[in-house]
């Protein structure tokens, strides 16, 4: 099914979502018998870039075998498809592989396209909800090669995001009838049952198609789903006329920010996912990776997720998930600092930036002034939240050393286990004025974001960071806040890293929290306090 009105180009078209056809000229072409040679095709189609010889045959051909007799196999095969036409589109060197043609109508660009346009209509946004209802690359799993089913897997959680994108628009953008704006709601919430936005609108919807008995029973329904999830319950208005759902938000809850997740290869082929929220031409606000990111389950974060909205509020808010957690690749040859800057390199670059305020926190304040030291044209303002310049390797006595060291086994061995009890040595000391529901929601973060290993990796990489000789270089206007209570970053090593840049300004923040919990009054203060720098410098 077309996902949207606007006729394919000629030359072929691919549909990736669902059972996977090509089609020439309207007519249907026989695909390779190999799943993985599909698979092969699909890998390309979907990142649209040009893919390292190497990294295929890690994806989908085991060690054993000859892996690069069998790309080249598959490629065999796929050359009579695509190069039609005397149109050569499957292109291929010594080293990399790639499908290139403007003649290439793939259905899943034609459905991000669809929701990126801020102009589509009911009819184009519904074909393409319908069209993203399926799954991605349906007859193309990979049972046993684990490195490709994540890949899938995480490919499969971004059409789902943006298949809610597209339901909570024809939920709320449009004057439809009541039945069918509460079916839409409803499509939005299956996406993503956590949402509060999408379970406003829900009951708003249902008010409208079945009455306050209803809303009712399907706001109490909710609460009891959200407090068995551990997360805070929204809270519900019941306005006079309540047509559009947006006016069932409670003032201080504003609006979710819509959001476009998208995806860049790394120097050494890691895939990473980064998003943009807010206007696309409210000025620019970079945010450098730290300690463990989801870009979906951010928004249901009762700890971060009211910074992000409020900053995306009046600036296009570009975030991403490192390297080995979120939405990024698992599978990463290197978690190091020099791979944390350089992904911060590819982020900005993909997102075409020329210049602009960049926020490092935690270990990201570090990766930031490595950043600002080596490309002082492109950071207009550097803002430093809970930072430090070098890793405890660097600074700790032998004493401490050992108990980090031996956290650090405790980690591997119990991170992906369902008792949060090693999870919550990070929690308790990034949030220790965190409820218990907080730190609950925190703990089964950590344990969705990212594998035992690649946490002990995070680890390993953040002891051993040293920026200190980098300091006198930073030649952006800098701010350093740091909440004084912080019991994982002394508030001694913030005022420290304030006096070694130069004219950086200082502000602390009355918490007791190394990660700010959106509800208490630092929160508000630490985002006044990024505007003003911002506005002001």
């Amino acid at each position: 099914m077309a996902a949207s009105s606007a006729a394919p180009s000629p030359g072929l078209a691919v549909n990736l979502l669902g059972g996977m056809e090509v089609r020439a000229d309207g007519r249907r072409l026989e695909l390779p018998a190999s799943r993985k040679t599909r698979a092969l095709l699909g890998y390309l189609l979907v990142t649209g870039s040009p893919q390292r010889r190497d990294r295929l045959c890690e994806l989908l051909w085991d060690v054993p075998d000859d892996p690069r007799g069998a790309l080249r196999w598959s490629l065999t095969k796929l050359r009579p498809l695509l190069n039609r036409d005397d149109v050569e589109r499957l292109a291929a060197d010594r080293e990399r592989v790639e499908v290139v043609g403007d003649d290439v109508d793939v259905d899943l660009r034609r459905v991000q396209a669809c929701a990126d346009d801020p102009g589509a209509g009911f009819d184009d946004l519904a074909a393409a909800w319908r069209a993203a209802d399926n799954a991605l690359l349906d007859d193309c799993d990979l049972p046993n090669q684990p490195a490709f089913g994540a890949w899938l897997e995480r490919e499969r959680q971004a059409l789902a995001q943006l298949r809610a994108s597209l339901a909570q628009r024809l939920a709320l953008d449009f004057d439809t009838a009541a039945d069918e704006a509460l079916a839409w709601a409803g499509r939005w919430l299956d996406d993503q049952p956590f949402d509060p936005d999408a379970a406003r609108a829900l009951v708003a919807t249902t008010r409208r198609a079945k009455g306050a008995n209803e809303a009712r029973r399907r706001s109490d329904d909710l609460e009891v789903a959200f407090r068995d999830a551990g997360l805070t319950v929204p809270e519900w208005s019941e306005p006079e006329t309540p047509r559009n759902p947006l006016s069932d938000r409670p003032s201080a809850d504003p609006p979710r920010p819509r959001q476009t997740v998208r995806f860049v290869r790394a120097d050494d082929g890691v895939s990473l996912a980064w998003a943009s929220v807010g206007r696309e031409d409210a000025p620019p606000l970079v945010k450098a990776a730290n300690w463990l990111t989801h870009l979906e389950l951010d928004w249901e974060a009762p700890i971060w997720s009211p910074l992000y909205r409020d900053l995306a509020a009046t600036h296009r808010l570009v975030r991403y998930d490192g390297r080995g957690c979120g939405l990024s690749d698992w599978k990463a040859p290197e978690i190091n600092f020099e791979t944390f800057v350089s992904d911060l390199e590819a982020v900005v670059d993909a997102a075409g930036l020329d210049r602009f305020p960049l926020l490092g926190i935690s270990q990201g304040a570090s990766v930031s002034i490595e950043y600002a030291a080596r490309h002082p044209e492109r950071v207009s303002h550097l803002i430093l939240f809970g930072g430090y310049p070098a890793g405890w390797r660097h600074t700790a006595s032998p004493d401490e050393v050992r108990e980090r060291e031996a956290v650090m086994v405790l980690t591997e061995a119990g991170w992906g286990r369902a008792d949060p009890s090693y999870r919550r040595i990070f929690s308790s000391t990034f949030m220790p004025d965190a409820t218990l529901a907080e730190l609950d929601w925190f703990d089964e973060f950590q344990r969705r974001t990212t594998s035992p290993r690649n946490a002990v990796r995070f680890l390993q990489a953040f002891s051993e960071l040293d920026v200190r000789h980098r300091l006198k270089a930073v030649k952006a206007p800098t701010l350093v806040i740091h909440s004084r209570g912080d019991r994982r970053i002394p508030l001694a090593t913030g005022r420290e890293l304030a006096a070694d840049i130069p004219m950086a300004e200082f502000v602390g923040l009355d918490s007791n929290n190394h990660l700010l919990i959106g509800r208490e009054p630092a929160a508000a203060d630490f985002v006044a306090a990024v505007r003003r720098f911002i506005a002001e410098t």
